[in-house]
């Protein structure tokens, strides 16, 4: 089952070019899936397409079936959960406030967190391995805790479809592999993960499926395996990568050599 449907989607500012020219993709329930390409491309701009929160000029997406202009904000909630590159909170939320936040949407029409929402929230800082900075206030951690605080708030929504933008920003190497393997563990659990990259290894070690864009247009999509290769990968980033295959513990593993 497609777990997101997008059909002859264009986007573009003003009277500028357009951003997104023409896009039609399906995404399959509990796949991951990547989309990379170079700077300006149209990515960001296409998960915000997806999102909602941009009003496209052509083209229709579909969320299990059902047609996201008739979905109410809460119903979007409910299926699509967001993680931006960065996220600036106005006020001095402690963290275990802005992961339970994540509960609003099946709140009452006073959207109040109860007691359980807190409760879970402190479950998931404690599989994030981040309990230690519930009491702290959000705006004092680091770049990279904001950013897998966030990644906590949007898993407490209970949302369908994970969708992430550069979810690796600010992590340091090691976070990034955890937060790469967590992905993989909710996929098994039939949450789809979007979400955009610059780093093509990352799409190889992870994604089922990825998408290269370019100009705002789709120049590939198919099983991760068959795209990334270093042909295309000199076409959208004009550099010379070798793709290394190897096997290890009896698992095969691909990633990228850049050939300076």
């Amino acid at each position: 089952m497609d777990s997101l449907k997008v059909t002859d989607l264009s986007f573009s500012y003003s009277n500028e070019r357009k951003i997104i020219d023409n896009i039609s993709l399906k995404i399959d329930a509990g796949s991951i899936v990547s989309i990379l390409g170079p700077n300006g491309s149209g990515k960001t701009t296409l998960l915000k397409l997806i999102l909602g929160l941009l009003e496209r000029q052509t083209g229709t997406i579909e969320v299990f079936q059902a047609n996201l202009d008739s979905m109410s904000l809460k119903e979007r909630a409910k299926k699509l959960a967001y993680v931006p590159q960065k996220h600036k909170a106005v006020f001095a939320y402690k963290v275990i406030d802005i992961v339970a936040m994540g509960k609003l949407p099946y709140s009452g029409v006073f959207c109040i967190t109860s007691h359980e929402d807190y409760l879970e929230a402190a479950e998931m800082l404690e599989k994030m391995n981040l309990i230690h900075l519930s009491e702290r206030p959000y705006n004092e951690i680091s770049g990279g805790e904001q950013q897998l605080v966030m990644i906590c708030r949007a898993l407490l929504q209970r949302a369908e479809i994970l969708i992430l933008d550069e979810p690796v920003t600010g992590l340091d190497y090691g976070n990034q592999l955890m937060l790469l393997k967590k992905l993989k563990e909710l996929s098994q659990t039939g949450i789809t993960c979007i979400m955009t990259t610059h780093y093509p290894e990352h799409a190889l070690w992870t994604s089922d499926f990825s998408i290269f864009l370019k100009k705002g247009k789709i120049v590939a999509s198919g099983k991760t395996d068959d795209i990334i290769t270093s042909e295309m990968l000199y076409e959208l980033y004009n550099a010379h990568i070798k793709i290394v295959k190897t096997s290890i513990n009896e698992s095969n593993i691909s990633t990228c050599v850049p050939l300076i």
